[in-house]
C-alpha cells in the first residue's frame, strides 16, 4: 500500500506489482500486472526459500528495468535478483520504521542504486538518504 502512494510516478510505465497480500489485487487493478508470493521471515527457512524461488521466477518472467520496493523479505530478494538481471534498484525504507532502519533495508542497502529513508533522523553517511517524506 505504501508503494501505491508513489505510483503516479509510474504512469506510462509497464508495471508489475508483487506482494504477499492476495487481497491487494483490487488496489492495483488496471495499474499493472499483479503477483502474489507467500509471506516468509528469517524464522521459517522453508517458506523463505519457497518465496525466493517464486520471486525469482517472477523476475525472470517480467524482466524488470527497475525494481522499487518498500521493504521486507520479498523486497530484499527482488533487489538482489533485479541486480543480477541488470535492473536499476531503489529501496524506499518503510514509513513504519521511524526509529531505526528495517533489517531488510540494512541488508539491501549495499545492493541498491538508490537507498531512501522517509525519516530525516535515519539518513546517514554511506546509508540511506532523506529526500523528503513521500508517504
Amino acid at each position: 500500500m505504501q508503494l501505491l502512494r508513489v505510483s503516479p510516478a509510474f504512469d506510462g510505465c509497464d508495471v508489475a506489482y508483487v506482494t504477499v497480500h492476495r487481497d491487494a489485487a483490487s488496489e492495483v487493478a488496471g495499474r499493472g500486472r499483479f503477483f502474489v508470493v507467500c509471506d516468509a521471515t528469517r524464522w521459517n527457512k522453508v517458506r523463505l526459500l519457497r518465496m525466493a524461488c517464486k520471486l525469482f521466477w517472477i523476475m525472470l518472467r517480467v524482466k524488470p528495468d527497475v525494481v522499487i520496493t518498500t521493504g521486507a523479505a520479498p523486497g530484499y530478494f527482488a533487489i538482489r535478483f533485479g541486480k543480477w538481471l541488470g535492473a536499476r534498484t531503489i529501496w524506499l525504507d518503510s514509513v513504519a520504521n521511524v526509529e531505526r532502519l528495517s533489517m531488510s533495508g540494512e541488508k539491501a542497502g549495499a545492493h541498491v542504486d538508490l537507498w531512501l529513508t522517509q525519516w530525516s533522523a535515519l539518513a546517514q553517511e554511506g546509508g540511506p538518504i532523506f529526500a523528503g517524506s513521500v508517504l
